[in-house]
């Protein structure tokens, strides 16, 4: 019995220390957990970036022609004045990229022209303004170019860019406003919920640096954390449907959009537009050029100093390199020497650079498996940056200048130089270009040259006012971020070191709050409004072209990281609401002055008609040949708004129907629109079609499209013309078979 009762009493003790146990480990475990909560939401607060791993965004993607007159406009970008547009080698069109979260909503614009003027950017947030309300602001809409040197200009507002493009032109800026505006449209009406994807790689042997003087002078020990004195990375975005369909791609690679030279004066998207296209007519197959759903968008980024010639510099005369220092050949001087390459000409080129950047943003896409995920921020300020002090050290502070352009801007650069005896450089004037600038437009004041030493002042454009500002005082600053990618609205052209002194400040603020991870940092250059160039304050001291042309003065880029670091610390906290608006940007009505004439009436040869053929396309071509054909013609600029529409046409019989098929319009690679403007008033076009490989046999004809204007009377009376060529054949052989 006792035995029993021992046991019995062994038991009821065990089973009391298991259950005081049992509450000690349940009690600290509540506490564990108690503990780890607040932990978590104190110390480690979840990433902005993952509201929800898999939670689909709302995706818009949108392209719309942009094309301006392809006559008489000066084409922008290398400032020349015998580069008058003539003709169209490929179309112009806007791609517009739209992405909600359910919270807020971000649009990106890439657009195939030289930059984004203030003035561009104004009207079309005026014109969002008037569809959409406050849905795309300032904030979170930026607008790029991809910078091709071969779009019509005349869209700015202030002097210095007026001047080279005859003025503000409203029939040039006005296809630009519609068109980016129609991308939007297409873009918020196509909606849907979809997945994005993003992916990197390096594209070698389609750029090379253009200022490796200046390059050189940037800190040995920050050179050395780089393998090229060029970025060669290339980022892309996959955007899908929730079936794993593509809808669109996004990318950027900082190279000029200048393989097309000077020389050319025919309408051209460049190297970048022609990776647009190839991309676009992969994914959109048995689509006319600027068709189809598959948007393909190829944006610009720090690209100052990059150059797709890749040969390199040259003196055109005697094929020996140009003078390292300066950029110039002993016989000929800046304009001789000329940067050229990959390919034997111009045309070539662009297609051996616009191939490659397609094929590594294809290989990209197709490998995208990394998706992005999390809430969506933009952050926007404008500045003025003539008066933005900055604290640099413990006991230095340092400013920013009026705006000012050095000797060495007239200069130009290796991929097209200018007409006279300037030099690349320069960092003392010349008297005798300074005597004249004085007696024309007067001296920069002695503070403007001390606040831009070493930089010799050519145009001390701050001080010049007349008839409007000849540079921008406030500019737009801003910050897009798509979970993890942040996007970086750049005002110019960034050199190579500059961005990445950017991204690496924008990617430490925003990681500094725990609140982003492996954050991708991309700059858009060119973007919302033009300020020139952007270099280190080490380049600076070159005054190379480059450095000539950073008009805020040597602290500049100091100035832009110490604004895009406030706008990253804002997304990082949250606190984008409190952010300053900043100072409004002007938007003149008065002064606004043009140096482009209304274009005159047309006239054509006793006895015949527009659109009659002046020289007739042969009976039969191999692919490879090229088919010429010279029609009587009127004026483009008579043609009005020429979005959506061709000035001609290359079309396949097709025996089965009876019927001409069209293959080929303007927008087309393989064709090229030439108009030359003959003596009284009369002038010609002439079509090529260059067969591709893939051209089928069969039989075609090319037809052209135009408008001629004649005067009744007063009163200016424009009728529409087309000719025809006759029927000819396209065969692997020139024998009938």
């Amino acid at each position: 019995m006792a035995r029993r009762k021992s046991v019995c009493c062994g038991g009821s003790a065990l089973e009391v220390t298991l259950s005081v146990l049992f509450i000690l480990m349940t009690a600290v475990c509540v506490t564990l957990i108690a503990l780890m909560a607040t932990w978590k939401t104190h110390a480690d607060p979840e990433p902005i970036t993952s509201p929800s791993p898999h939670k689909p965004y709302l995706i818009g993607v949108g392209r719309a022609d942009i094309t301006g007159p392809p006559a008489d406009i000066p084409l922008m970008g290398y400032a020349n004045p015998q580069q008058m547009a003539a003709g169209i080698h490929t179309r112009l069109y806007s791609r517009a990229f739209i992405i909600d979260d359910g919270r807020r909503r971000v649009l990106f614009v890439t657009a195939d022209i030289g930059m984004i003027s203030q003035r561009l950017r104004l009207e079309v947030l005026q014109a969002l303004q008037t569809k959409y309300g406050d849905l795309y602001r300032q904030d979170n809409v930026v607008l790029s170019g991809t910078h091709t040197h071969c779009a019509p200009g005349g869209y700015f507002q202030y002097t210095l860019l007026m001047i080279p493009s005859k003025g503000y032109i409203k029939a040039s800026i006005e296809p630009l406003v519609n068109g980016i505006v129609k991308s939007i449209d297409l873009a918020h009406r196509n909606m849907r919920p979809g997945r994005i994807y993003r992916n990197r790689g390096e594209l070698d042997n389609s750029s090379r640096n253009r200022s490796p003087h200046s390059y050189l002078n940037n800190p040995e020990s920050e050179r050395h954390r780089y393998k090229w004195n060029t970025d060669k990375q290339v980022l892309v975005l996959k955007f899908t449907d929730l079936d794993g369909d593509g809808i669109g791609m996004l990318s950027w690679f900082a190279v000029h959009a200048v393989s097309m030279n000077y020389t050319n004066r025919m309408v051209s998207s460049d190297n970048m537009g022609y990776a647009s296209y190839l991309l676009e007519q992969d994914k959109n197959p048995g689509e006319l050029p600027g068709q189809g759903g598959f948007v393909a968008g190829f944006s610009s980024s720090n690209l100052g100093d990059v150059s797709p010639n890749t040969r390199g510099p040259h003196c055109v005369n005697t094929g020996l390199p140009c003078n390292y220092l300066n950029s110039s050949c002993p016989v000929g001087g800046l304009k001789a020497c000329l940067a050229s390459g990959p390919g034997d000409d111009m045309f070539e080129s662009t297609r051996i650079i616009g191939h490659s950047i397609y094929r590594k943003a294809k290989e990209l896409y197709t490998n995208a498996v990394e998706e992005v995920t999390g809430f969506l921020h933009s952050a926007h300020q404008w500045v003025n940056m003539t008066d933005v002090t900055i604290q640099i050290n413990d006991t230095h502070m340092v400013s920013t200048c009026k705006p000012a352009l050095g000797h060495s801007f007239a200069a130009g650069t290796t991929d097209g130089g200018g007409d006279l005896n300037f030099t690349q450089g320069a960092v003392e004037g010349d008297p005798f270009w300074d005597g004249i600038r004085d007696a024309i437009l007067g001296p920069p004041s002695n503070q403007t040259q001390k606040c831009h030493h070493p930089k010799p002042i050519l145009f001390s454009t701050g001080e010049m006012n007349f008839p409007l500002p000849w540079h921008p005082q406030i500019v737009d600053v801003q910050i897009i971020t798509i979970g993890p990618v942040a996007v970086v609205a750049v005002p110019g052209e960034m050199t190579t070191m500059s961005g990445r002194r950017l991204r690496d400040a924008v990617k430490q603020e925003l990681e500094s709050e725990g609140t982003f991870r492996d954050t991708e940092v991309v700059i858009a250059g060119l973007s919302n409004v033009y300020t020139h160039y952007i270099t280190t304050y080490e380049e600076y001291q070159v005054q190379r072209y480059e450095g000539a042309s950073t008009i805020y003065g040597p602290h500049t880029l100091s100035a832009y990281l110490h604004k895009y670091r406030g706008l990253a610390r804002a997304i990082a906290q949250d606190r984008v609401s409190e952010l300053p608006v900043g100072p409004q940007p002007p938007f003149f009505n008065k002064n606004l002055f043009t140096l482009m004439l209304p274009a005159p009436a047309d006239r054509k040869p006793e006895n015949t008609s527009f659109g009659d053929v002046l020289q007739q396309v042969f009976p039969v071509y191999r692919q490879g040949d090229v088919v010429s054909i010279t029609f009587i013609a009127g004026n483009p600029r008579h043609s009005g708004d020429i979005r959506d529409k061709t000035f001609l046409t290359v079309e396949i019989y097709d025996n089965r129907t009876g019927t001409w098929e069209v293959v080929h319009t303007d927008a087309s690679w393989d064709t090229r629109f030439h108009w030359l403007k003959g003596s009284n008033r009369q002038s010609n076009a002439t079509i090529e079609w260059h067969i591709p490989p893939s051209a089928h046999s069969g039989f075609y004809r090319i037809r052209h499209f135009g408008h001629y204007k004649q005067m009744m009377g007063l009163r200016p009376d424009i009728k529409p013309y087309q000719g025809t060529s006759d029927v000819f054949r396209v065969a692997a052989s020139f024998y009938y078979q």
